[in-house]
């Protein structure tokens, strides 16, 4: 069974369509080699997908350059004449821009205003009012953010300051704990540092006969 008949149209899948683009562009380069080979001719081929992507194949004898003086020659056309007035076309607009912006900035310093119109003056006026609007805005806009920035950094700085308090009260209650459960050890070792002195001595007197003769006093403690 032979081939099939394949209807030329555009492929609506975008992955089907790609596939076959790359196929066919890989089939005609190869065409266009052995055509270099076989016939020593000068072959060129452009091609652009449909996503922009671009290929190019050249026989190895010449370069694009070539190909495109020979064709300019060939069809008595010059394409970079048309190239460059295309260019001096853009500069000439660019070169008009930039001497209206000179001027206008000119102006707007106060120069410049002599041959200046009533309604040239009554614009150039509202376009500094404009300006001046949105140069205040801007600086606004700064002095807030800038604001807001700095409160945020004390208003972090307060709670780090207060969690450092919380944690020395924490640790100095922890410590006072420790002092209190520790206190009668903590005197006891202070008093025999001292040497005693809070200790109280008792000292045994002993009675002394009466002046009659009669019999001994009772013994009492004192405290020495």
């Amino acid at each position: 069974m032979g081939r099939g008949k394949i209807e030329i149209k555009r492929i609506e899948n975008p992955t089907n369509r790609q596939v076959t683009y790359s196929k066919r562009r890989n089939g005609i380069f190869k065409k266009a080699q052995e055509l270099t080979v076989l016939c020593d001719a000068k072959v060129s081929l452009i091609m652009f997908s449909n996503t922009g992507k671009f290929h190019e194949f050249i026989s190895p004898t010449t370069t694009t350059k070539t190909m495109f003086d020979q064709y300019q020659n060939t069809l008595g056309i010059d394409l970079w004449s048309t190239h460059y007035e295309r260019m001096q076309e853009h500069l000439r607009k660019l070169r008009e821009i930039n001497n209206k912006l000179r001027r206008d900035i000119r102006q707007r310093m106060g120069e410049d205003l002599n041959d200046a119109s009533f309604d040239e003056l009554r614009g150039l006026e509202e376009r500094m009012d404009s300006a001046l609007e949105l140069v205040r805005e801007r600086k606004y806009h700064v002095l807030k953010t800038q604001t807001d920035t700095r409160r945020k950094k004390v208003r972090n700085l307060e709670e780090r300051h207060g969690d450092l308090l919380l944690e020395y009260e924490a640790k100095c209650e922890d410590l006072q704990y420790g002092l209190v459960d520790n206190e009668g050890d903590y005197e006891s070792t202070i008093t025999l540092a001292n040497g005693a002195s809070n200790l109280y001595a008792f000292r045994l007197h002993h009675g002394h006969p009466t002046a009659n003769g009669g019999g001994y006093e009772s013994q009492e403690l004192r405290l020495a």
